[in-house]
């Protein structure tokens, strides 16, 4: 894809965050005062799903990055600042879809999410709010000059600095090595866990039963957490080289459904009747069949970016 359509494409994608996440935030906080599971779980659902869209939002910002910044009234102190309000703002998001994924496991295991879980996703989503919502101001900022006072920019007070974390990971002789590492352990771990229940959804140890596997699920989510961070850092590092990359915008895309289907193995019932020795449905089959695939074309699309690009 050029310049330009990534960056229309971010223009599309940065406004679902922002929405998606306030939309959930307040079934979670309706669902905290009239103490309603179903309300609790949707809104957990939503976190879920926010934070993996936050992660092909903030790519391709990027691109527009790129796209704008020799434009007239265009500030590259004020876009940068943005850059950087929004790694933290994702930071936050990606810890706190990983509390509501862990209290939707927790659901399932215990029936009900603990209370220390469900008030850390409070307290963490309180705070990634603010965070995004500083961040959409200033990417507010960046397309209507108009409205900074005397086009004034902000101070630059941001925790995370995108272009310090750069700096460190080029000339740190073992960070890159480290970064690469990392990334395979959190790759394999996905891999381990998704194969072990996959498989057994297609028949495989079918003298196990599937909430016997579910426990291992926090692997495989702490596996993918590990592997969103290294790529992030692989990207933000050298982003020229990845930006307008096929292979890496056709992963993405991979990666992103091949995570929403950990939904499905979460809340839906289907999954959770199947005991020792039972044979899954066709539609879990099917789904089970589509993960892998997905999966496969993962590893196949990252190994072919330096390729394909």
């Amino acid at each position: 894809m050029n310049l330009s359509t990534l960056t229309h494409i971010h223009l599309l994608l940065n406004h679902f965050p922002t929405v998606g996440f306030g939309i959930g935030l307040v079934l979670f906080l309706v669902g905290l005062y009239v103490n309603s599971d179903p309300i609790k779980r949707a809104s957990l659902g939503i976190f879920l799903i926010i934070a993996l869209l936050s992660v092909p939002v903030y790519m391709t910002g990027k691109a527009a990055q790129r796209g704008i910044q020799e434009e007239p009234g265009v500030s590259n102190v004020l876009v940068e600042t943005h850059e950087d309000a929004a790694l933290t703002a994702l930071a936050f998001m990606e810890i706190t879809g990983l509390m509501a994924w862990l209290g939707l496991w927790q659901f399932r295991r215990v029936t009900r999410a603990t209370k220390a879980n469900l008030t850390a996703v409070l307290v963490l989503s309180l705070i990634t709010a603010g965070l995004m919502t500083r961040a959409a101001n200033l990417g507010g900022d960046i397309r209507h000059p108009e409205i900074r006072a005397a086009g004034a920019d902000p101070p630059d007070t941001e925790w995370i600095r995108v272009a310090s974390v750069a700096e460190f990971i080029n000339t740190t002789n073992w960070a890159w090595p480290a970064l690469e590492t990392i990334h395979f352990i959190g790759l394999s771990m996905i891999l381990g866990v998704a194969l072990l229940i996959n498989l057994r959804m297609l028949g495989v140890a079918k003298n196990i039963s599937f909430s016997a596997l579910h426990r291992l699920l926090p692997w495989g989510i702490l596996g993918f957490g590990v592997n969103v961070l290294s790529g992030l850092l692989f990207f933000i590092t050298i982003p020229d080289q990845y930006t307008q990359n096929r292979s890496l915008h056709i992963k993405m895309v991979l990666m992103m459904i091949a995570g929403l289907n950990i939904l499905y193995f979460t809340m839906f019932e289907e999954p959770w009747r199947l005991g020792p020795g039972d044979d899954a449905s066709t539609r879990s089959k099917i789904v089970t069949t589509v993960t892998v695939v997905l999966w496969i074309g993962v590893i196949y699309f990252g190994r072919m970016m330096p390729f394909i690009g």
